[in-house]
């Protein structure tokens, strides 16, 4: 057992946060690319000061909130919040930051990362809840939205435990090798999943030069959706 946390720990860790990195770098690439040459010119008459304002109001997008949907945008946005500080400042991670890569972060105490991973653990289950009680979540989501979920859950609520001997119910080794397994196959999955817009995010806020319609779009887009008698 010592030998496969060792090599989660160590090799695969590694394997994995390659894989990360360059899917993660192919599709800013991508994203680059497409607005370098598929949208040159858009790029140059763009509002960028509209824009970037735009891209801040949803790093913070509390007045996006859609009326009746406050629980689940809550917990959305917080559980980002877990997601992206837990596993870059924890005590330990921090030390596996600087073991693998010879990278120093600050690292925070274990309080805030109890708090920030019971509040992230919570969130997650709200999410989960939404998509399997609410028919309007179940309409829209599909099998990836759950497993993704529960891809998300087993890394945190594993390390808790891990490092909570007193609430652990299993064996300590069991449950670390859960946790570097879990948390390695999450990695792997960021670049080809929704976990992606943790760098896609301001690529997707950019829809003044994404997400213009040629002329006519309109037209024939309501056509698809409502018939040929829409008026728009």
């Amino acid at each position: 057992m010592e030998q496969a946390i060792t090599l989660a720990r160590g090799p695969l860790f590694a394997l994995a946060f390659g894989i990360m990195v360059l899917g993660l770098a192919r599709l800013v690439l991508l994203q680059v690319y497409e607005l370098a040459v598929g949208k040159g010119r858009r790029l140059q008459n763009a509002p960028w000061r509209k824009i970037m304002g735009e891209t801040i109001t949803w790093a913070l997008p509390f007045k996006h909130f859609i009326k009746g949907t406050l629980l689940f945008s809550s917990a959305s946005f917080a559980m980002h919040i877990g997601l992206i500080l837990v596993p870059l400042f924890l005590a330990d991670h921090v030390a596996m930051w600087e073991r693998q890569f010879g990278v120093n972060l600050p690292s925070m105490g274990r309080g805030m990362a109890d708090v920030l991973t019971l509040l992230t653990l919570f969130c997650l289950l709200v999410l989960l809840g939404f998509r399997f009680l609410s028919w309007r979540h179940r309409a829209v989501s599909t099998p990836t939205d759950y497993w993704l979920l529960v891809a998300l859950i087993v890394p945190f609520a594993s390390g808790f435990l891990a490092t909570h001997p007193g609430l652990n119910p299993f064996r300590w080794e069991v449950v670390m090798l859960v946790h570097l397994l879990s948390a390695n196959l999450l990695l792997v999955l960021v670049p080809f999943t929704k976990l992606a817009h943790v760098v896609l995010f301001a690529f997707d806020r950019i829809s003044e030069i994404h997400w213009q319609l040629r002329p006519g779009a309109g037209d024939r887009v309501a056509n698809a959706l409502f018939g040929s008698e829409a008026k728009v």
